[in-house]
């Protein structure tokens, strides 16, 4: 895979804290090869007050040709974008980066479009279902977004941060003909529970939500990739619901950055 690496191999390195879960460097690197793309991916350890400083130095690197933006820097990222597509600038939130002409960065918000994707590849749908959704940060913002353009019916948001959920809510009011509205993690009545929380990645967190208030009609998808199977989801598993994890959402999703990284996508 490294074998064509030489002096005129472009850059895409993907920037976090902490980095050490992410799969996108080998990923990457492979769907580049793939597509005959000398380009590889590699992960870079950025703490929040260096990030200024990165986003300085990577402007100013000549051979790198875009960035994949990850925890916690998405909204961060974005004020270093001259461009945007319509998602992320709703969001004022970004996941991937790509040079323009003029050498500034254009920015997108693909983790909605990659998290619906793993959904309905493992069997979910979306369209006409009633929805939960835990979490409404960055990523919860963007699969939200994703999941009212896909003509869900109703999305009910939980964040522990209520004023939070309330802004997401007001934000996609008279978006597409969803219902968006607050509510408590009780999933009663939904076709799929979506976790876009951190709940899950340290040893000991609670379920995002009571785990006997799940039932197999409903779908349930996890955005925590590289910690195995998280409690949740073992839990929908054990309650005979249909899951997708994050490790197939970071899958869903390597398609999707290749195609923008290369100018492919339109946003």
């Amino acid at each position: 895979m490294l074998d064509h690496v030489n002096g005129a191999t472009r850059l895409f390195p993907i920037i976090g804290d902490p980095i050490r879960y992410v799969d996108s460097p080998v990923r990457l690197t492979r769907s580049f090869d793939a597509r005959g793309h000398n380009a590889v991916c590699v992960p870079m350890q950025v703490p929040g007050p260096a990030l200024d400083d990165v986003m300085r130095g990577l402007s100013s690197t000549l051979n790198v040709d875009g960035v994949l933006v990850t925890m916690p820097h998405k909204g961060t990222v974005f004020g270093h974008c001259a461009t945007s597509s319509e998602r992320a600038t709703l969001l004022g939130a970004v996941s991937v980066l790509r040079r323009n002409a003029d050498g500034t960065w254009h920015g997108d918000m693909l983790d909605g479009l990659a998290f619906v994707k793993a959904q309905k590849d493992h069997g979910a749908q979306p369209a006409g279902s009633r929805v939960l959704l835990l979490g409404s940060g960055g990523a919860g913002s963007a699969i939200a977004i994703a999941l009212v353009d896909e003509g869900v019916e109703e999305l009910v948001v939980h964040d522990v941060d209520e004023a939070r959920a309330a802004d997401l809510a007001e934000l996609l009011s008279g978006r597409g003909h969803a219902s968006v509205t607050t509510g408590a993690p009780d999933p009663t009545g939904c076709d799929m529970v979506c976790n876009a929380t951190p709940l899950g990645m340290a040893e000991g967190d609670p379920l995002p939500v009571a785990a006997d208030l799940l039932t197999s009609s409903m779908f349930v998808g996890d955005v925590i990739a590289g910690h195995g199977l998280t409690p949740f989801l073992a839990a929908a598993e054990a309650a005979g619901c249909r899951t997708a994890n994050g490790g197939q959402m970071v899958e869903a999703v390597q398609e999707l950055m290749v195609d923008f990284m290369v100018g492919e996508r339109t946003s």
